[in-house]
């Protein structure tokens, strides 16, 4: 390993460029992974803890289940918009910068949120959550942009390997959050578990500022449309919608559902949701692994994976037609069949995109990586808001099995998708080659 790396980078002496895969993690490698690690955690445990209690909290204060899923879809919406932004000029911001300053906005708004309990009920503190949960959502969006941009840059032949391995700790933070949340909302009240939890967030950004590396880059000219003129990205952006639009009506919809029907408490509606996570957090280092030893397994990953979400999101109420009866064994097994099949689904798209972009003429390079991390976020927060607010309103004018349902259709439909383009894949590059001869054979002829 070695001892010693120039804190600044260029694009050039980056270790991302080098074309033999090193034996070891470079020390700057070894730290930016701890970096990233560090990050996910402490991102994910503040953005999870919501779940298990703040539903049961908002309607004390007024708001309707349509309010509550708006609440967490506005995160989304302000998370799309920043996503896209801050992909795009990542290059002339600075990707360390917009990480460090992405976790200091986020954490400031974890505390605050954790004051609104003390506002008047009504009006004053649904428009209070709006606000807050909006500027959070734009430091998420930085946070999050510039951490998949410089993992993509600093670990370019395992792409997959390294973020399905960063992935476990974002699944420690999701597995975390909600019991956590839960149990200090039970034992200390509304404000214990924000202000803890948003003082975590904030030891992050020194210990980031110190070691993340400076990697300065040439923007390019290049945009998110031309991304989206090639089919197969079109799809694949589909399919993660389908995941955090399902994951979003869970956040908005589950506990409450849970509580009802089961009768439960907040404490064991976290632990109820570990049955997302852990499976979540187990799969993604494997489905990171294999699909970066096996790259053209990528996208059949992905269509089991969304086939498995449909399953589970079927079986989560059930769904009403099935004539199955809710029980909490079965809610806990559907949640876990959910959370495998994301990693399957999720992990491999990153990577396959980067390579659909290389493959239309994208630069390599971060300002690449860092509009196709955009474009992943952004589309992951369409769903994110999507699923939280059409999941509500399904839920309120007819019930959460009809809404699961919903996501269970929309998920089918993406492996359905996947699998018809995959399968005609072939024939399409087969008749590209044809088409090149004939134009190689007739060239000679017109020349002469």
């Amino acid at each position: 390993m070695d001892s010693h790396v120039d804190p600044q980078q260029t694009e050039n002496s980056t270790p991302a460029e080098s074309t033999d895969r090193p034996p070891r993690m470079t020390r700057q490698q070894t730290l930016t992974l701890i970096s990233m690690a560090s990050v996910n955690f402490s991102s994910m445990i503040c953005y999870s803890i919501l779940g298990p209690f703040f539903p049961n909290e908002a309607v004390k204060k007024g708001a309707s289940q349509t309010v509550i899923g708006l609440i967490f879809g506005c995160y989304a919406v302000c998370n799309l918009i920043g996503s896209l932004i801050m992909g795009k000029y990542i290059v002339q911001i600075g990707a360390k910068f917009m990480l460090v300053m992405g976790l200091f906005v986020s954490s400031g708004c974890t505390i605050l949120f954790g004051l609104l309990n003390r506002v008047p009920s009504g009006a004053p503190f649904i428009t209070l959550c709006f606000i807050v949960r909006s500027i959070d959502a734009l430091g998420f969006a930085g946070a999050m942009t510039s951490s998949f941009a410089l993992t993509a840059k600093i670990f370019p032949n395992n792409v997959a390997t390294v973020l399905g391995s960063l992935e476990v700790f974002t699944g420690l933070g999701l597995i975390m959050g909600p019991p956590v949340g839960g149990w200090f909302y039970q034992s200390f009240g509304y404000e214990v578990p924000f202000m803890l939890l948003g003082c975590l967030l904030l030891i992050m950004v020194p210990f980031n500022i110190y070691i993340l590396p400076n990697i300065e880059a040439d923007p390019s000219k290049d945009s998110f449309l031309r991304l989206l003129t090639k089919v197969k990205i079109v799809l694949m952006c589909y399919a993660i919608f389908t995941l955090s639009a399902g994951l979003g009506f869970l956040d908005a919809t589950l506990s409450l559902f849970a509580m009802e029907t089961f009768n439960l408490s907040s404490g064991y509606v976290g632990l109820i949701m570990l049955g997302l996570s852990l499976p979540y957090c187990l799969a993604s280092p494997l489905m990171g692994f294999i699909t970066d030893k096996y790259p053209s397994t990528r996208g059949w990953f992905m269509v089991i994976g969304s086939l498995c979400t449909a399953f589970g999101f079927f079986l989560l109420g059930p769904t009403p037609f099935l004539h199955i009866p809710s029980q909490l064994w079965l809610l806990i097994v559907m949640l876990g069949v959910i959370g495998f099949s994301l990693g399957m689904t999720a992990i491999p798209t990153f990577p396959e995109i980067i390579t659909c972009a290389y493959e239309q003429g994208y630069e390599e390079g971060l300002s690449t990586l860092g509009m196709v991390s955009g474009l992943f976020g952004a589309v992951w927060s369409l769903g994110m808001f999507y699923g939280p607010t059409v999941g509500g309103l399904i839920t309120q004018h007819l019930n959460f099995e009809w809404a699961a349902a919903v996501q269970g259709g929309l998920a089918f439909l993406a492996a359905f998708l996947l699998a018809v383009h995959y399968l005609c894949e072939p024939r399409r590059r087969q008749s590209v080659r044809e088409d090149s001869q004939q134009q190689d054979e007739t060239t000679p002829l017109l020349t002469e």
